[in-house]
């Protein structure tokens, strides 16, 4: 099945003193590892989280690791991290048919967490990069702009959602929706990311269906970062590799 690290950079659970955190772990089987980073940078608080789960289903150990980048404050993406992979291994095609089972998850916990939100005045968001490993196989989902980068030639698996993406606005424009600049390209003037979890009110648009990539695990697969845009804005795909 080969070996890989996967390392979640600068995004974090939410600590007590928001201070950098790192440490990592090793699968039942010993066939895979892994290791987490964040740190809040000059933000007065975090609203990034991560998980990083070795569990059982099926009689088949897998892994599930995810970055979740908040905006609006840190309730979408806390609720993503607590939610999300435990309604994916619940889903019954989980190892039948794992990328429907990813998008039918990713559907059900945005629903769930938007019937969460009635009572909120403000809206919340959060991106969602996740990796899936499955015996030899790593599916890798998004939504939003962060990003998975495997060791293969440093090339991103994954599609950073940005407004101004021409199949994004497009979308955008035939739900009735609009983007425009304002600072950067902005769903409605306001977002600048075109597909998150949460978002009640730019919901119409700003959709949680997730692209998903799938990739054989085998001895030429080293490693798979995921990261935040904390990361990628300031870091190209192959210098972050190359520094492993």
């Amino acid at each position: 099945m080969g070996y890989l690290n996967s390392v979640l950079s600068q995004s974090s659970q939410v600590h007590a003193d928001d201070a950098p955190v790192s440490g990592g772990g090793l699968s039942q089987n010993g066939k895979f590892s892994y290791g987490y980073a964040s740190s809040p940078g000059k933000r007065s608080s975090m609203e990034d989280f991560y998980e990083t789960r070795i569990d059982g289903v099926d009689g088949e150990v897998v892994g599930l690791f995810g970055v979740f980048d908040g905006h609006g404050g840190a309730r979408a993406a806390e609720y993503v991290k607590q939610n999300l992979f435990s309604n994916l291994i619940r889903h019954p095609k989980f190892i039948s048919d794992t990328k429907s089972a990813i998008a039918d998850a990713y559907s059900h916990t945005d629903s769930e967490f938007l019937k969460s939100e009635n009572t909120q005045n403000r809206d919340a968001g959060s991106t969602a990069s996740t990796a899936i490993l499955v015996g030899d196989r790593l599916l890798v989902a998004n939504v939003g702009d962060s990003r998975a980068v495997i060791c293969r030639g440093a090339v991103a698996v994954s599609r950073d959602h940005k407004p101004d993406q021409t199949d994004e606005r497009q979308r955008i424009e035939d739900a009735g929706g609009f983007v425009m600049w304002a600072g950067t390209w902005r769903v409605g003037g306001v977002l600048a990311v075109s597909r998150a979890f949460g978002d009640r009110l730019l919901k119409q648009f700003v959709v949680a269906d997730p692209e998903i990539q799938e990739e054989k695990v085998d001895n030429t697969l080293e490693f798979l970062i995921l990261a935040s845009d904390g990361l990628w804005d300031v870091v190209t795909n192959e210098v972050c590799l190359f520094s492993i």
